[in-house]
């Protein structure tokens, strides 16, 4: 991975552990994902005209195919993951999808696009994911009496497994097909919106409420969510997905951090060794 590659994804990881943040703080549903995704595609339409009119990049029915199936998988991961924030805390959700997801897309990229990471890029990547387990203090998903330790698994696995689908979807879309990742992510944005207004549409009190109350996170997400992903694309645009994917989780390490401050969540000694375990495998996985 490059070092540029690599500045590319620690940023956005940055980014996406705040607007989960934001997300998981407002603690809405389909409706804020609307709210939100107006605000996005509102955000795009002059970037999107901008772009057009400096690169005029050509866009077939099969990349505008690609761009929608894109989207109705970022619609089932985003509405999952409303629900998941509202079962669970924050510092077991997000460290279980975040996990799960490069795991499942590394395994994606070696068995089903024939990557070949370096023996360091692997042990890299698996640091990282072992770092992911200390950090929840994994252990304790296996002794749960009262089931909500089960439930929160599930909502983790299932994010991590869409997770996993888009990214191995994306992949394929902006270094494969070659389209803009900054046309490739608005579009998905404008399906996403589309996707979800004819039921948001139903529920416009919420709607009200959610702008009402949640405005600071809406605008958190409208700006960090598209901000992130774009910086992701353009790393795979140059560098293989099984690289990307297992570096984005040192987002863990800052949501960690985010959750303990702002969350008022413990255990912090834990946590600074288990950062410290996916900094080297962060190291590692660049120098693969």
């Amino acid at each position: 991975m490059t070092a540029f590659a690599l500045t590319l994804v620690l940023i956005a990881a940055f980014l996406h552990a705040t607007w989960n943040l934001c997300a998981k703080r407002a603690g809405g549903g389909l409706p804020f994902v609307w709210v939100v995704g107006v605000v996005i595609c509102s955000l795009y339409v002059p970037v999107l005209l901008g772009y057009w009119l400096l690169r005029q990049p050509v866009i077939s029915w099969t990349d505008a195919a690609w761009i929608a199936g894109s989207g109705a998988l970022k619609t089932c991961y985003s509405l999952l993951l409303q629900r998941g924030y509202r079962t669970g805390d924050f510092s077991l959700i997000y460290p279980l999808a975040r996990g799960t997801g490069p795991l499942l897309s590394t395994l994606g990229a070696i068995f089903l696009l024939g990557e070949r990471p370096s023996l360091l890029a692997l042990a890299g990547g698996a640091v990282i994911i072992l770092a992911v387990f200390f950090l929840t203090d994994g252990t304790r998903l296996f002794h749960d009496t009262h089931g909500h330790l089960r439930v929160a698994m599930r909502y983790g696995f299932a994010i991590g497994g869409f997770i996993a689908t888009y990214t191995l979807w994306d992949q394929q879309g902006v270094h494969v097909r070659d389209i803009p990742p900054v046309v490739y992510d608005g579009g998905t944005a404008f399906v996403v919106l589309a996707l979800v207004t004819p039921q948001a549409l139903q529920r416009r009190d919420e709607i009200a409420r959610h702008w009402r109350e949640h405005k600071r996170y809406i605008f958190g997400m409208a700006l960090f969510s598209p901000t992130a992903y774009v910086l992701v694309l353009t790393a795979m645009a140059v560098t293989p997905v099984s690289y990307i994917a297992p570096a984005r989780e040192v987002s863990i390490v800052i949501g960690a951090f985010l959750g303990a401050r702002y969350l008022k969540e413990a255990d912090g000694r834990r946590r600074i060794w288990a950062a410290a375990a996916m900094a080297a495998g962060v190291i590692a996985l660049a120098l693969g």
